[in-house]
């Protein structure tokens, strides 16, 4: 929860909004700041909204309020410029959610890896009735991953587990496939 500031200054004093009859009376001057003393993280925090709502501007405290907002999870373990990309680009990742270049995009994101993905999905055309379907009859989805160190493999094998079940739309069987790139190519 964010608080006030002890002696935080007013933007917009009440005093100087009264008529100067009022300045010279001491119990309104005192009575006015004490009010000023309360509105002002209010004012500053409104005169501020659009910094506030920006991810890439936001303070830490609220990004995580921020990332409720579009339906993303921001590890508080995570570096904080990843977790305002992670939050930047959510609505963008949400439009191509549950499809392959959506999952490559999450897989990305959550690994800094670029995948390898095999699924049973197929589209073709055909002018002939009847002609074979393309794709396989069950619907899959491989993700595999190619890392350079092999005490990689646990803590990946499970964020990507996690992030799977999350993005592979509910009745496709995913399978998570973390390997040690032989030739050093991995991440």
């Amino acid at each position: 929860m964010r608080g006030g500031l002890p002696g935080l200054p007013t933007p917009h004093p009440l005093l100087h909004q009264l008529p100067s009859v009022y300045m010279d009376q001491p119990f309104t001057e005192r009575f006015l700041s004490a009010l000023d003393e309360v509105l002002a993280p209010v004012l500053l925090t409104l005169d501020n909204l659009p910094a506030h709502l920006d991810p890439r501007t936001a303070p830490e405290d609220l990004l995580a309020w921020l990332a409720e907002w579009v339906a993303v999870e921001a590890d508080p373990d995570r570096p904080v410029d990843r977790r305002r990309a992670l939050v930047g680009g959510a609505v963008a990742r949400h439009r191509v959610r549950g499809t392959r270049h959506g999952l490559a995009a999450a897989v990305r994101m959550e690994t800094g890896i670029e995948p390898e993905i095999d699924e049973s999905g197929a589209t073709s055309w055909s002018d002939e009735p009847g002609s074979a379907l393309p794709g396989s009859a069950g619907t899959w989805v491989r993700v595999r991953l190619r890392v350079a160190d092999e005490a990689a493999v646990a803590p990946t094998r499970v964020r990507l587990e996690r992030l799977m079940a999350a993005e592979v739309p509910a009745h496709v069987a995913y399978e998570v496939d973390v390997v040690v790139a032989s030739d050093g190519t991995g991440v």
